[in-house]
């Protein structure tokens, strides 16, 4: 068990020759952060939670374990802040217009009731639509291709409504996108699909294929990829997909994993366990891609949080095959939720609590790290979780 787990851990953050491996922590903001009093609220919070995490991270005694042999972990001792809410306070100005006009013709109850939606929810569903999440998906890469440039690999967290960024972020700038495939899979012509055979490409991301980039097509509002209607243009496009590639998306190898914490993410994505919706082709692909590739996505919130919704239930490789549908080669990533941490803190305030109850979720994240990959990769743990999940299922 020692030793697999002792593979999976370097091949997730330490370079072959086992030197120390520098790791960015990247902290990306919420909803309701968009005034200077929130974001000074937010900035602050991640700065007191930062060097907690850091420690745990590089001090747990499991981790000190597996790795006292390799040299360590250096996490960055400075946070890298990725703040988005500025991006709608104009937006939301003009919402708070509109409530002064309701004030003189609505109840003081419903008055502040609409005051607090608007407040808390605005931000989530403003940086869900595409011509706002698409400007911040491009200016987070450019924080991420930064610390690439210094040596750092990444880690990314994504705090309430910044766990929409995070998953965006995957599937937008991950490189899951085989070209050959793709053109298979939308039926292009014999003709077309030697084209792409005689002049082979490097895996790209979805960005790379829109038109601010290749011009390769775009995604619709149905999940399906409209390819260019200019055959000639289609092909000379496809030509510069390397090229482009490096521009749109994640640095290759960078990204080690995501941590979404406080995560409303099912609530504002249910979409994507429609099986009609064709997005859900590209995020098996995503999936296959996290798990191949050595990436964790880990989710940690609290039980009293009202908004920490879990992401699914903890699914063992094999069972994630099956769903997929597809064969997962070399399994090294990880997908694990625990929305079971115990804050101690009122539902009311436990939203906003991870900064003060920083400890608890420090020790949280590291324990979901450890217990993902062992979950995944440690056969008789794996069964002792599932024996026990099956009396639960039996009570």
């Amino acid at each position: 068990m020692k030793k697999i787990l002792i593979v999976f851990l370097c091949l997730l953050f330490f370079a072959p020759a086992f030197a120390v491996n520098d790791v960015s922590f990247i902290y990306i903001n919420g909803s309701n952060n968009n005034d200077e009093k929130m974001k000074n609220w937010y900035e602050e919070g991640v700065r007191k939670l930062h060097p907690v995490l850091r420690k745990k991270f590089e001090k747990n005694s499991v981790i000190k374990k597996y790795y006292s042999s390799l040299g360590g972990l250096n996490v960055s001792s400075e946070p890298v802040i990725f703040f988005w809410g500025d991006k709608s306070e104009k937006d939301l100005a003009f919402v708070k217009s509109q409530l002064d006009v309701s004030k003189a013709i609505s109840s003081t109850g419903a008055y502040i009731a609409r005051s607090l939606i608007a407040q808390y929810m605005h931000d989530a569903i403003w940086v869900q639509k595409s011509h706002n999440m698409v400007p911040i998906l491009e200016e987070l890469n450019t924080y991420v291709k930064e610390q690439s440039a210094e040596g750092n690999d990444v880690i990314l967290y994504g705090y309430s409504a910044g766990t929409f960024i995070t998953y965006e972020y995957l599937f937008n700038k991950l490189r899951y996108i085989n070209l050959e495939k793709l053109f298979e899979s939308l039926k292009m012509d014999d003709e077309f699909l030697a084209y792409v055979r005689e002049n082979p490409k490097k895996n790209t991301c979805i960005s790379a294929l829109s038109y601010s980039y290749a011009g390769i097509g775009t995604v619709s509002e149905t999940g399906q990829i409209i390819l260019n209607q200019d055959r000639e243009k289609l092909k000379s496009n496809y030509l510069t997909l390397d090229e482009q590639t490096e521009l749109a998306c994640a640095p290759d190898k960078r990204l080690k994993g995501i941590v979404n914490f406080a995560s409303p993410l099912v609530l504002f994505y249910s979409d994507l366990a429609d099986s009609d919706y064709e997005l859900n082709y590209y995020n098996k692909l995503m999936t296959k891609y996290i798990f191949e590739n050595g990436i964790f996505w880990i989710t940690v919130n609290f039980r009293e949080d009202p908004l920490g919704f879990p992401t699914s239930r903890n699914l063992t490789v094999n069972e994630i095959q099956d769903r997929l549908d597809m064969q997962i080669e070399n399994p090294s990533g990880v997908i694990y939720d625990d929305s079971s941490v115990w804050s101690r803190r009122l539902f009311a305030f436990a939203h906003t609590s991870y900064w003060s109850a920083r400890g608890t979720f420090s020790k949280a994240v590291v324990k979901s790290f450890i217990n993902g990959y062992k979950f995944q990769y440690d056969p008789k743990y794996q069964a002792k979780v599932l024996k026990r999940k099956s009396r639960k299922a039996e009570l």
